[in-house]
């Protein structure tokens, strides 16, 4: 049974030691085995005090970026600076006792641009150097890069698995992976299923969200497609309920949270997790 998460986006932004703290035996109760935390700033929250909180409360973590808009590994004048943030991250995550950093680890969430063949060419080529030494150091550390595709809305860069895993072949490492989103793969994979298939051992992290970012299981996407070819590659990893408060006016208006998306956050998760429990059994 993979282990099934939650993302501390579901309820607050950005996730502070207090919130965190508060959070931690809540979502516990409620019967998930992992919480997922963004790091929006780096001093958010302490990764070393809340180790204790996910050690007290018996919960496996993982880490997601922020990518905002002074965060960019194909823009030369905010490589460097990416790279320490990435790197923090790493940090973080490794003394939660997780072992993925996963998101759109390239630009801003929301750059679009038209790109060419050639410029297209040349900016995965600034890409991989970029990522380069942050695979290096994750590696070191035993944590793995998980590359998200975005869909068209919120990127032009990588939009699918293919683009996607076009960059993870030549970063040829362990440490070089895929997070696969059932939102945007919705939108953007003709066969999700396919898409699972074709990262295969490559994917090292699972958002499993619903069709509108709500509830996973009410809507229309094709969750007995998608555990089969979860099961075909033998993917062990955690899937994880990633979801926005929309109390938070900038990370909703980035994520395009204009409506409730459940009767409550809580029922969101809830149900969401009743959902996987049985569906991924």
């Amino acid at each position: 049974m993979n282990p099934i998460g939650v993302n501390a986006w579901v309820w607050v932004s950005p996730p502070t030691d207090e919130t965190i703290a508060a959070l931690a035996p809540r979502v516990k109760a409620m019967g998930f085995d992992l919480l997922e935390l963004g790091l929006e700033n780096p001093g958010d929250w302490d990764p070393a005090r809340m180790a204790e909180v996910f050690a007290a409360n018996d919960l496996g973590a993982s880490v997601c970026v922020a990518m905002g808009p002074d965060r960019d590994l194909t823009d030369p004048d905010l490589v460097a600076s990416t790279q320490d943030y990435v790197r923090r991250c790493i940090d973080a995550v490794a003394t939660l006792g997780g072992n993925v950093v996963a998101g759109p680890l390239y630009t801003p969430v929301g750059k679009t641009w038209r790109m060419d063949a050639a410029e297209r060419a040349t900016t995965v080529d600034r890409l991989v150097e970029g990522l380069q030494p942050l695979v290096d150091y994750a590696g070191e550390r035993g944590v793995a890069l998980g590359i998200e595709p975005l869909n068209r809305f919120e990127t032009s860069f990588l939009n699918t698995a293919e683009q996607t895993m076009e960059v993870v072949a030549r970063l040829d490492s362990p440490a070089a992976g895929v997070l696969l989103d059932t939102f945007h793969m919705n939108i953007e994979e003709k066969d999700q299923a396919a898409a699972i298939r074709l990262v295969g051992d490559k994917l090292v992290h699972f958002h499993a969200c619903g069709a509108d970012r709500g509830t996973p299981g009410s809507d229309h996407i094709a969750w007995d497609a998608i555990a089969a070819a979860l099961r075909d590659i033998d993917y062990q990893g955690p899937l994880v309920i990633e979801s926005f408060t929309p109390d938070n006016q900038t990370i909703a208006r980035a994520a395009a949270i204009w409506r409730p998306l459940a009767e409550s956050q809580e029922a969101l998760a809830e149900e969401g997790l009743a959902f996987l429990r049985g569906r991924f059994a």
